[in-house]
């Protein structure tokens, strides 16, 4: 079973580990781990997609977002911070409790983020590396086994990419236009444009998610899809 890294710093563990939730019912504490989510989020993308480079060199760019967006989209995330524990170490406040976010996807994949910021702060990128590739090299190669040679890792925003680049040489721009729903358990919503113009709208628990349905929204409506 997989455990947590080692931290030096057990304060910046314990800020990976609070939700706003729970700093919301009591009034001692100001730090929540939203900051270090925005970090992990950004590390786990990096670090993900150069092991992804450097694992599979006869995949193409289309191939390895492909990859690297089945690797850290929200249920993977989620499975892997069970899997460390995460369920029952989070700092929640009672409501969140009371709805079951121990086991809730959403907050064990932005806690895992978490504590890879965390761990980042605490021990610098080459241990957040050795740590990541414990846990995703075994993911990744399963992914890889189960694709038969003639299946593409290519998704949604991939294809509506190639498509805007192709009628319009420009990449489409995606953004959350609206956030629904208690903090541990947000709905966002995102739309598309290419130009100015609105292609595509779509909701999901996470902003990648979110960014997910837009792109799908819009194939659909430009009949790219089948």
């Amino acid at each position: 079973m997989s455990c947590l890294p080692p931290f030096q710093n057990a304060l910046l563990l314990t800020q990976a580990l609070t939700h706003r939730s729970y700093v919301n019912e009591q009034s001692e504490l100001t730090e929540n781990n939203e900051r270090l989510e925005f970090l992990g989020d950004a590390i786990l993308a990096f670090l993900v997609g150069e092991l992804l480079y450097q694992k599979y060199p006869a995949m193409n760019e289309a191939e390895l977002t492909r990859l690297r967006s089945n690797l850290v989209k929200e249920e993977q995330l989620a499975q892997l911070g069970l899997e460390i524990g995460l369920g029952e170490l989070m700092r929640l406040g009672k409501g969140a409790i009371k709805d079951r976010g121990r086991s809730n996807p959403t907050l064990l994949a932005d806690t895992f983020e978490a504590i890879i910021g965390a761990y980042y702060l605490d021990s610098g990128l080459n241990a957040v590396k050795n740590y990541l590739h414990g846990l995703f090299i075994p993911v990744a190669s399963h992914l890889v086994s189960q694709q038969s040679e003639s299946s593409s890792f290519i998704d949604a925003k991939n294809l509506f990419q190639q498509w805007a680049l192709a009628n319009f040489a420009s990449n489409p721009e995606y953004a959350i236009i609206d956030v629904t729903g208690p903090p541990h358990a947000r709905e966002f919503t995102a739309e598309v444009r290419v130009n100015n113009l609105l292609y595509g709208t779509g909701k999901g628990k996470r902003k990648q998610d979110a960014t997910k349905a837009a792109a799908e929204d819009a194939l659909k409506r430009c009949q790219l899809q089948g």
